[in-house]
């Protein structure tokens, strides 16, 4: 955060700045192959564009500076909730035709060079601070809409611009639905390079806020002051905060009043929470530093009701454990399961430590389609409940399942595909990294009843072999549901050799899928293609694909 005499000297470079001759409406993201550009910069120049010296705040691929911004925090006060764009003082402008790109950032060109800015729509005409330059492209901020889109939302949370979430609010829902089918187009055919047929509209939410079944919060010693608030000359008290990372920074956290992303009893937690801290004197966690009690809570709200909440310490101080534990069951009956951790590592990762059950059950539970899922406080299950019921039964109508079929479930997870399926196919086969996750699945599987169901834990490549096919079966049918990374191609070889007369592929990142489906394309065609939107608000999307083995 700078202070005030930081702010004072950036005003008198900004006297001295020279200027990009013009704005051009948003664009759609250059291909690959495009040529390298700079940005030529003459001060005789007039235009909309405002640079600082190179020398302070540009951050080039070989060079990084330690000063230049590493955040997406507006220079500007972006429109906030309730505020329509008229509310600004400027006029609407005419509608354009135009496109949103990578990361949900707006793109426009100046000189031939790309600059990408976060928290625009198309259409909008604005004064832009240049904040990072590669190579290829610029990175900036706005500092002034001179004229909004006619494409713009309303933002509906107060802390739309600041926290690094939710960052297409200010685009209308539909409008997001559109531009999430176009990127799923996009990648798989600019990285895929394969044929495709007529891709679905994505299919859309129909809770678009209160839709997460978790959170995670993050606790600091000192909150993040908004650029409003420094620029304001008062002096704020280094209050504690309970929130979420401001983008790109592990050791600052925006307090955070109210969330629209988890429905009830989410918020009251927190609230109470940092308030009975703050009251009774808990230390707040300083990241740099490694001191401070209160690290992370995480909350879990299952579609059943049900809500388990995990509070992470940086110490076993036993006394103040208990008293705040004791405190949460008090005030929140409703909490099926309440849990803490200690963990006293300089990382968040929790995946090595063991929870401790306070209180209540070691599990919630999910439900879809009569089906029981048991949720752990380490188990991982799709953050909106609802819209992976929509998710599954698509991977579902791709398998084209007739109840004869030996279908394998590869990054099975705790086995919510695979149980969800095997009533309509002869056996399912699940493999997965973690174990724990396996255990889950064999739960789940108990839970339900259902005995065709076989889960194996340990690294895809070393576990999927020639040798396990033939102990286990030659599939009919497979479903890859990997992460962000996408399929090892070791993996994808054993999926070829085994043959499987179709595969569903159910992709967080349609990137590495249309890398995968390019390894695939030799011996199988892309059949049918859906994305999901299970993060609205978000440029996040899913995407399933229907894979057919080529018959000729």
């Amino acid at each position: 955060m700078r202070n005030q005499a930081d702010i004072a000297a950036v005003e008198k470079r900004n006297n001295e700045i020279t200027h990009l001759p013009h704005v051009r409406e948003v664009e759609q993201n250059p291909s690959e192959g495009e040529k390298e550009y700079r940005i030529q910069v003459g001060k005789e120049c007039g235009g909309l564009f405002k640079i600082f010296p190179e020398e302070q705040f540009f951050d080039y691929d070989d060079n990084p500076e330690i000063h230049s911004p590493k955040h997406e925090i507006p220079a500007c006060t972006v429109p906030k909730s309730g505020e329509h764009p008229n509310d600004c003082g400027v006029k609407q402008g005419a509608r354009k035709s135009v496109a949103v790109a990578a990361e949900g950032k707006c793109v426009t060109h100046v000189d031939d060079m790309a600059v990408f800015v976060p928290f625009c729509v198309p259409g909008d005409v604005v004064d832009l601070q240049v904040t990072k330059r590669k190579h290829k492209y610029c990175e900036a901020r706005v500092t002034r809409f001179v004229k909004m889109s006619e494409e713009r939302a309303v933002p509906f949370c107060e802390h739309f611009g600041i926290c690094g979430g939710c960052k297409w609010q200010n685009l209308p829902y539909e409008e997001q639905l559109r531009f999430k089918t176009e990127q799923v187009r996009d990648q798989l055919t600019r990285i895929g390079k394969i044929a495709l047929p007529q891709i679905a509209p994505c299919l859309g939410s129909e809770q678009t806020r209160f839709y997460r079944n978790k959170l995670e919060f993050t606790f600091a010693d000192r909150r993040w002051l908004t650029r409003e608030e420094v620029e304001s000359g008062t002096d704020f008290d280094a209050a504690p905060a309970l929130g979420f990372h401001i983008p790109n920074m592990f050791d600052k956290v925006l307090d955070i009043d109210k969330c629209w992303l988890q429905p009830d009893p989410s918020n009251d937690i927190r609230t109470e929470t940092r308030r009975f801290c703050i009251e009774n004197g808990y230390t707040f966690h300083n990241a740099r530093e490694h001191r401070g009690l209160m690290r992370n809570m995480i909350v879990r709200t299952a579609s059943t009701g049900e809500v388990m909440v995990i509070v992470v310490f940086n110490s076993d101080d036993r006394p103040r454990i208990t008293a705040l534990m004791d405190h949460l069951a008090a005030k929140f009956p409703e909490i099926t399961s309440l849990f803490y951790i200690v963990n006293t590592k300089f990382n968040d990762s929790v995946g090595d430590l063991d929870p401790v059950c306070y209180k209540g059950k070691d599990h919630i539970v999910e439900e879809m389609e009569g089906l029981r899922f048991k949720v752990g406080p380490k188990s991982f299950y799709q953050t909106n409940s609802a819209q992976a019921y929509e998710l599954y039964k698509v991977a579902r109508s791709f398998a084209g399942l007739t109840g004869g079929e030996t279908l394998y479930d590869l990054y099975t997870g705790t086995g919510t595909i695979a149980n969800f399926v095997a009533r309509t196919c002869r056996q399912v086969v699940g493999i997965e990294y973690v174990p724990e996750a396996i255990e889950d699945a064999k739960c789940n599987s108990r839970l339900n009843g259902i005995d065709n169901t076989a889960f194996f834990a340990g690294d895809m490549k070393d576990v999927l072999d020639d040798a396990f096919i033939a102990r286990h079966g030659r599939p009919d049918v497979v479903i890859l549901d990997p992460p962000r990374a996408g399929v090892h191609e070791e993996v994808l070889e054993t999926i070829k050799r085994a043959a499987p007369q179709r595969i569903v592929y159910v992709s967080c990142n349609p990137a590495t899928q249309a890398r995968d489906l390019a390894l695939l394309a030799p011996l199988y065609r892309v059949t049918a293609v859906q994305p999901v939107d299970m993060f609205p608000h978000t440029h996040h999307v899913e995407n399933v694909v229907r894979l057919d083995r080529n018959t000729d």
